[in-house]
């Protein structure tokens, strides 16, 4: 069985974006995207010099200029204080008094919760907002 470069070219590229599935990675998208380009050079007849820069610039470029892209996006808040993963976040309670440790217990939701202030607040009873989520308590600024 006699392989052509092209073929090899295609397999590998098949191979990084099976990867990419499986890991999620989408780096390995942008380098299969390089490995197809040199298998597309491949069929049309340039040499293995020119196969391998056109995957490397191509494969390497996008990968370089996606990276750049992800940077320079705005980093969203933790997913604690994140209202797009946390519904919670933003919600409004009423605190009626607070420990001297700075935690009470709130009703939310039909239940009570454990909560406690947000470093810097001030420990006053009266409307709260949540502002965070930490395992099964809440964090509460005033409102």
């Amino acid at each position: 069985m006699n392989l052509s470069i092209a073929t090899l070219w295609w397999v590998a590229a098949g191979i990084a974006v099976a990867a990419e599935l499986a890991t999620g990675t989408f780096y390995l998208l942008m380098i299969g995207l390089g490995l197809a380009a040199g298998a597309v050079a491949a069929q049309l007849g340039f040499g293995l010099t020119t196969q391998v820069l056109v995957a490397a610039l191509l494969g390497g470029g996008a990968t370089a200029l996606w990276h750049w892209r992800r940077y320079n996006q705005p980093q969203s808040a933790p997913a604690r204080e994140n209202r797009d993963v946390n519904l919670d976040i933003g919600e409004r309670v009423t605190v009626t008094a607070w420990a001297a440790d700075g935690t009470t217990r709130v009703q939310y939701r039909g239940s009570g919760w454990t909560a406690r202030l947000a470093p810097g607040a001030p420990a006053t009873p009266g409307v709260h907002l949540v502002s965070a989520v930490e395992g099964n308590w809440l964090v509460l600024s005033p409102l």
